[in-house]
């Protein structure tokens, strides 16, 4: 009897969890009824942008310019280096070409003798750091 009844009841829960009479709310792949044909693949890319920082009071001057159309994509950028010259980087890449750079310097490497780079250098003295031991410690 006992058997006649969980069978009873399995049959019952399978006509219960029929997906085809329940909406499923979770994830699914879509169908392909509601599939689009929209595409999402990247577009074709094209842009071109240019900015610079030139701020004095700070001594910050730098700048970056790139341009690209498609898989060509060139550009540049610069910054002043604390010893006065300035690097430019000019790069391009060619569709599966990699990045091509070309570093360039320009000015001459100087530092002021009043600088913190130049009195640092200057310095000949040098102060081993001190160990601190407290009084129950064994040295």
């Amino acid at each position: 009897m006992n058997a006649k009844i969980l069978i009873l009841l399995g049959v019952a829960a399978l006509a219960a969890a029929d997906s085809r009479s329940v909406e499923f709310r979770g994830y699914r792949a879509p169908s392909s009824e509601s599939r689009s044909f929209e595409s999402y693949e990247s577009s074709e890319a094209k842009y071109d942008f240019n900015w610079a920082v030139d701020d004095d009071s700070s001594e910050n001057h730098f700048g970056h310019q790139e341009a690209r159309e498609d898989d060509n994509t060139q550009g540049s950028y610069y910054v002043y280096l604390p010893d006065g010259r300035r690097q430019t980087v000019t790069y391009y890449v060619d569709g599966d070409s990699g990045y091509i750079a070309d570093v360039k310097y320009s000015g001459e490497a100087s530092f002021e003798s009043g600088s913190s780079e130049s009195r640092s250098f200057e310095s000949g003295s040098y102060e081993a750091p001190r160990r601190y031991f407290d009084s129950n410690e064994s040295k």
